[in-house]
């Protein structure tokens, strides 16, 4: 089976914790990131600030932060497959941090 190789060409921040992504395809896709920003590796870009220093890396072609996180293009590019496992995972993170 073969994988389709997706890469994200720009992006732009449109809004507070969304991105537009425009893919190496044609697809332009806008992600409100903000229900998924929690945990220890997404948490963090609840910082305005932090979240605006996303950047495009020039080898793997995604969206990345200094913090290290990122996304896979393909995830991003079909985000509608994959989100309600990104909002599933962020709820059990913010269930996991309300416990502690």
């Amino acid at each position: 089976m073969k994988h389709k190789i997706h890469r994200i060409a720009s992006f732009g921040i449109v809004a507070r914790y969304t991105l537009n992504l425009c893919f190496d395809d044609g697809l332009s896709r806008t992600i409100d990131f903000e229900p998924i920003l929690k945990g220890e590796l997404f948490g963090p870009l609840r910082d305005p600030a932090l979240f605006a220093q996303a950047s495009l890396d020039p080898e793997v072609h995604t969206v990345v932060w200094p913090t290290g996180a990122d996304f896979d293009p393909a995830v991003l590019h079909d985000w509608p497959e994959h989100e309600a496992a990104f909002r599933a995972a962020a709820l059990r993170w913010s269930k996991s941090n309300a416990a502690a």
